[in-house]
């Protein structure tokens, strides 16, 4: 028998992803839809003796053309052959998610009504009659709890048994169907037609609500009464930064560090050793053993560490985000983001540039006006991306190992506010300054799906361990190479080196800084190709056993490292510096090839790497200079 071809379509939080991770589990390939970084989700199952293929569609509140996701569904939906078209509900907002379902049903298109989130309408004290529903549209109607694997398997059994064919909407909704044609077939302006068919669909939700939905011992919900709180106008900003820093110090004191010591020591003394003796034995060149143990396990290892870390800090953003608290920072924070000329949607790319930069830039996609998405775009690489982050770990550990979370918790709030005043900067300066529209639903609270809280988790942290695998790779041989080779071929005194001369010239530029050896120089220019590659670069350079966090406990009681690592290349007060400069300067290649690309020319790209770098060495001047004036030093 032929596959069942299945699309899932719906409002933003309404349970339609959950339901699509329940059906299909880690049968999913995911990518973007062609020529936009919109997630392009699509799983398959077998049920019975059918095969059964479901496209996770894009949230949308409507079919309008406005914006990526609404093309992507449209034209998805009118355009390849569909055996079923499931549009997930809010059953709590069920009024609301009926306008997008009667856009669906106007384009001719037939929907399987999956009312999810039964149990929540319940909690409410809303009644939604199925059959009443189903009579009303003239669409099948089936009910759902997303995060409930027994009720979703059912929907496998309705998928197989249901005959969309057998199904006509219903003489209300035709008739609603005919006055949109004649809206459309007539010469009113666009704004007109707008109006008139908005007001003609309201005026349909109201009868099908009348007909089937019973609202009357409806009171106010649950999310209503914590937003009293979270979202409160005095309390929502210091509820954030608490849970900000909570964050941080799961990640870096409480579970995170540990985990990250344990590798560590398998891979910097467990896997090294083994390895160093495996390769002596056999008898392999010296030149050979350097390139693996001093290169290659130097280089990886010292980015694979960090994983941990990694891991953990995306799952608690995407556990906060399966909560619905994620959505309320943009709201939080709309009154800060409009003092700089942006709207609390301009808060999303920033948040995802917690993640990665490239795709918070192409993210500014979804911006309303093209002055906040160049503003966007601009300044998202200000924020501590997860390349950034073995960077601040690393220097916190070893240089302020009592205060560690703290510092780095430090570097990411550095990030958000230079991007806020650099916003502002460039929103009075090179912008012209115009009003913006701030639309926003607040999903409601609820407990996370753990097995959607774990798919993200993977999807996002697995970016990290492939450029380990790839870039970082290729990176710690090119780092190698370049640390023992000169002019006149292989040489035992690195600062004879190609890379010595290559970081003597960059380390030129931070003499006042506090951190003008060849090797910080190095660092920060091999920081340009990729950010992880500053951990790598360092491994190599100063060794593994001195970027290891337990080299913190070492430099607390000694108060230097071994020979010329990093404890005396570096004091605190010029580390912090050199965090600071590493936070804020020029993006890595890949994010200004973006920048490029979005933005729309070279100057843009030549623009955001110029800028950045004289933002972040200035910064980092302030930082040391002022920090000895102060008597830090």
């Amino acid at each position: 028998m032929s596959t069942l071809a299945v699309a899932l379509t719906g409002n933003p939080n309404t349970g339609k992803s959950t339901i699509f991770n329940e059906l299909t589990g880690a049968r999913q390939k995911i990518g973007n839809w062609p020529g936009v970084t919109v997630d392009k989700k699509v799983g398959y199952v077998r049920h019975g003796d059918r095969a059964i293929s479901i496209v996770d569609l894009p949230g949308t509140y409507s079919v309008n053309y406005r914006s990526p996701e609404e093309k992507i569904v449209i034209d998805y939906l009118m355009n390849n052959k569909l055996d079923m078209v499931v549009d997930v509900v809010d059953s709590s907002n069920i009024e609301r998610n009926l306008f997008l379902t009667i856009q669906l049903l106007e384009q001719g298109i037939p929907l399987l009504i999956d009312l999810n989130m039964q149990d929540e309408a319940k909690k409410r004290g809303m009644h939604i009659d199925l059959r009443k529903l189903e009579d009303a549209i003239g669409m099948p109607v089936v009910e759902t709890v997303g995060r409930s694997h027994k009720s979703t398997e059912k929907l496998l059994d309705v998928f197989t048994d249901t005959v969309m064919s057998n199904y006509r909407v219903s003489p209300m909704v035709q008739e609603h169907i005919e006055k949109v044609h004649e809206i459309n077939a007539s010469t009113l302006s666009a704004e007109e037609k707008d109006e008139k068919l908005s007001e003609l669909r309201y005026a349909l939700i109201d009868q099908i609500m009348a007909a089937a939905v019973d609202i009357s011992h409806a009171g106010p919900t649950v999310s209503e009464k914590i937003d009293k709180y979270l979202a409160n106008g005095v309390l929502a900003l210091p509820i954030f930064l608490v849970i900000l820093y909570l964050v941080f110090q799961i990640t870096f004191e409480w579970v995170g560090v540990p985990l990250q010591d344990a590798l560590d020591g398998l891979i910097n003394e467990d896997f090294l050793e083994w390895t160093a003796g495996a390769l002596e034995d056999a008898g392999v060149a010296d030149w050979m053993q350097s390139l693996i143990t001093d290169g290659i396990i130097a280089g990886v290892g010292a980015v694979v560490t960090f994983v941990p870390l990694i891991f953990i800090m995306f799952f608690l953003l995407s556990f906060l985000d399966g909560t619905g608290y994620m959505a309320r920072i943009a709201f939080i924070m709309d009154p800060i983001m409009r003092r700089c000329g942006l709207t609390g949607k301009g808060i999303m790319p920033l948040m995802m540039g917690f993640g990665c930069g490239v795709p918070a830039i192409m993210g500014a996609r979804a911006l309303d006006s093209e002055k906040d998405r160049k503003i966007s775009i601009l300044v998202t690489p200000f924020l501590t991306c997860s390349a950034k982050l073995p960077v601040m770990a690393l220097f916190a550990a070893m240089f302020f190992p009592e205060q560690a979370a703290n510092v780095v918790f430090a570097m990411y709030i550095l990030g958000v506010v230079m991007a806020i005043i650099v916003a502002k900067g460039l929103g009075s300066t090179m912008f012209k300054t115009q009003g913006s529209t701030f639309l926003l639903e607040l999903p409601p609270y609820r407990i996370p799906d753990m097995k959607t809280v774990l798919l993200e988790t993977w999807d996002k942290g697995k970016g990290y361990l492939v450029k380990a695998g790839t870039i970082i790779f290729a990176m710690s041989v090119l780092i190698w190479f370049l640390s023992n080779f000169n002019m006149g071929g292989m040489t035992e005194e690195m600062d004879e080196s190609f890379l010595a001369t290559l970081g003597g010239w960059m380390s030129n530029l931070f003499a006042l800084q506090g951190f003008g050896t060849w090797e910080a120089g190095a660092a920060v220019l091999s920081g340009i190709m990729a950010k992880e590659t500053v951990i790598s670069t360092i491994g190599v350079l100063y060794g593994v056993a001195d970027v290891s966090t337990e080299a913190a406990d070492a430099i607390e009681s000694a108060g230097t490292m071994m020979g010329t690592g990093m404890g005396t290349a570096f004091t605190t007060l010029s580390a912090l510096a050199f965090m600071v400069f590493s936070q804020l300067y020029t993006p890595c290649a890949t994010a200004l090839g973006t920048i490029k690309k979005e933005a729309g020319g070279w100057k843009w790209m030549i623009f955001s790497a110029v800028y950045q770098f004289a933002i972040a060495w200035f910064v980092a001047l302030l930082v040391y200079q002022g920090g000895r004036l102060l008597g830090f030093e």
